[in-house]
C-alpha cells in the first residue's frame, strides 16, 4: 500500500516538473494566500494585545472611580471667573468605600498641573498626590531608589518619585535619587526614587505616567491645597480627589464590588454627572470578544486569496486532464483503475498546494517582522495561525483537485485513446 502511494507521488511530481513555469505560477496563488493569512492575523493579534495590555495594566481586580468635570453652559462660563467650580469625589467617600469593602485596598489620588525644574531643565507635567498602596495597586515598579512610605505621609515630607521619562528630562547626565527639584515657583522636593518605564497614559492633556511626579497625599494637600486653577480655563476648581482606585481581593469579587460602588455613589453624583466608574475587567472581556471577532474577519478576508489560489489549481488541473487524455486512456487500457487515476491527480493538486503552503508559511512569518521593524507596529505570530493557514492551503488543493481527478477517472478509455 505504501509502495503504491510512493509510486503515485513520484509520478505526480514527475508530471508537475514537465511544466515547471505553470506549476510555479499555480503555486504562487496558494503561497501569497497563506502568507496574507498569517501576516494579517499577526497584525490583528499584535494590535489587540496592545489594547488588552492597557486594560491589564489598570488591574483586572481594580475598580476605578474618577472625577469628571461637568459641562458648563455658556451663561456659567461667561459669568465671574473668580467663582470656584466644585465637583468630583470627596475624602469621606474613600473612607466609606473602605468600610463597605473592608477586604479591598483603597487608594486616593489627586492630580494637578505644575512646572518641575532642575537647573536649566524644565517640564510642565502632572503632579500626582497619592498613597503608599498606589504602587502595588497599579502594578508599577521602582527602578532606582524607593517608593513613598507611611513615614513620608505622616511627616508631610517634601519628597517625590519621578516617572522614567521625567527623570531623564530633568537629570540627563546624573542620577536623580537624592537630588532636589523645584515644583511650581517655591516648593522644593527631594527625589527619593525613579520608576521603571510604564508606557501608560494618565492624567490630563495626554500626559503619561512616565512623565509624572508622585508626591505624598499629605504633602500635596499641605503644599497645594484642594483648590487649584485650571490653566485651560483660568478658573479655580475645587476637587478633593481626582480618582479613587479600589483593588478587590479576586476577579470574582470585582463585578459585585462595582455594583456596590455604583449603588453608593450614583445617587449622590448621578444627577451632577461628575464621576465615572470604570471596571477594567469588564472592558478586558469586551475587548477580548472584539479581538476574536476582528481576527475572524481578517482571517476570512485573507482566506479569499486562498480561494482564488484554489480556483487557479482547479483551472490548471482541468487543463492538465485535457492535455493528458491519451495518457489516461493508455493507463486505463493497461489495467489502471479509477482510484489510481484519482490518486494521481489528487497527489498533483496536493503537492502544488503543499509546496505553496510551505513557502507561504516562511513568507508569512517574515512579513510581520518587516512590519514591526519598519512601521514599529507590534505583531504576534501564533503557532496555531501558522498551522491553520497551512492546513487550509493543503485542504484547498485537495478540494479543488477533486473535480478534475473525478473527470479524469470517469473518461471512457476508448474515447481517451482516440484523442489526439
Amino acid at each position: 500500500m505504501i509502495a503504491d502511494m510512493l509510486r503515485v507521488v513520484r509520478l505526480g511530481l514527475k508530471s508537475l516538473m514537465v511544466h515547471k513555469l505553470r506549476s510555479s505560477l499555480t503555486t504562487a496563488g496558494i503561497l501569497f494566500g497563506v502568507a496574507s493569512v498569517i501576516a494579517m492575523l499577526a497584525v490583528g493579534e499584535g494590535a489587540g494585545e496592545e489594547t488588552l495590555k492597557r486594560f491589564r495594566d489598570m488591574g483586572v481586580t481594580n475598580v476605578l472611580i474618577r472625577s469628571v468635570k461637568p459641562e458648563e453652559t455658556q451663561q456659567t462660563s461667561s459669568s465671574s471667573m473668580t467663582s470656584i467650580l466644585g465637583y468630583g469625589l470627596f475624602y469621606p467617600e474613600a473612607d466609606r468605600i473602605q468600610n463597605l469593602l473592608p477586604q479591598s485596598t483603597v487608594v486616593r489620588v489627586r492630580e494637578f498641573q505644575r512646572g518641575v525644574m532642575r537647573g536649566e531643565n524644565w517640564r510642565s507635567t502632572v503632579i500626582v498626590g497619592t498613597e503608599v498602596a498606589f504602587l502595588p495597586v497599579t502594578n508599577m515598579k521602582v527602578q532606582e531608589g524607593r517608593w513613598l512610605t507611611e513615614l513620608d505621609m505622616q511627616k508631610q515630607a517634601n519628597v517625590c518619585v519621578l516617572g522614567a521619562s521625567l527623570g531623564k528630562i530633568l537629570f540627563p547626565l546624573e542620577n536623580p535619587v537624592g537630588q532636589t527639584v523645584m515644583v511650581g515657583i517655591e516648593d522644593r522636593f527631594t527625589v527619593v526614587g525613579v520608576l521603571e518605564y510604564q508606557g501608560r497614559a494618565a492624567g490630563p492633556n495626554g500626559t503619561t505616567l512616565d512623565e509624572c511626579a508622585f508626591v505624598p497625599m499629605s504633602s500635596s494637600r499641605r503644599r497645594f491645597g484642594d483648590t487649584i486653577r485650571n490653566p485651560s480655563t483660568n478658573r479655580w476648581e475645587a476637587v478633593e480627589l481626582h480618582e479613587i482606585k479600589v483593588k478587590l481581593p479576586s476577579p470574582e469579587e470585582v463585578e459585585p464590588g462595582a455594583n456596590v460602588l455604583r449603588t453608593m455613589l450614583q445617587p449622590v453624583h448621578g444627577p451632577k454627572g461628575d464621576i465615572e466608574i470604570t471596571v477594567p475587567l469588564e472592558l478586558l472581556r469586551e475587548q477580548e470578544r472584539q479581538r476574536q471577532m476582528f481576527n475572524l474577519v481578517l482571517a476570512i478576508i485573507a482566506s479569499i486569496s486562498l480561494l482564488v489560489g484554489g480556483i487557479g489549481i482547479m483551472n490548471v488541473m482541468l487543463a492538465t486532464v485535457t492535455e493528458r487524455t491519451r495518457e489516461i486512456g493508455i493507463r486505463r487500457a493497461l489495467g489502471a483503475k479509477k482510484r489510481h487515476i484519482v490518486q494521481q491527480f489528487l497527489v498533483e493538486a496536493g503537492v502544488l498546494s503543499a509546496l505553496g503552503g510551505l513557502v507561504g508559511v516562511g513568507l508569512g512569518m517574515l512579513v510581520p517582522q518587516a512590519i514591526t521593524h519598519f512601521f514599529k507596529q507590534n505583531t504576534i505570530v501564533e503557532p496555531y495561525h501558522v498551522l491553520l493557514a497551512f492546513c487550509i492551503s493543503a485542504a484547498v488543493g485537495v478540494v479543488f483537485g477533486i473535480y478534475p481527478a473525478w473527470r479524469a477517472a470517469n473518461m471512457d478509455p476508448v474515447e481517451a485513446l482516440r484523442h489526439e
